[in-house]
């Protein structure tokens, strides 16, 4: 039986940071998105009925 040695290939750190980048950027968009919703009086009140009609 032969054992081979893969090596892993390190990330440079300058793609770790865009990957960080990305991510804080899509959680900002989730977050904008989020909030958009809130924004709008009628999402709020069907939001609350959904609430109130679990209990």
């Amino acid at each position: 039986m032969e054992i081979t040695n893969q090596r892993r290939t390190a990330k440079s750190p300058a793609s770790r940071v865009g990957v960080k980048v990305l991510l804080g950027v899509a959680a900002a968009a989730v977050l904008l998105g989020v909030f958009a919703l809130y924004a709008d009086p009628q999402f709020v009140i069907t939001m609350a009925d959904q609430l109130w009609a679990c209990f």
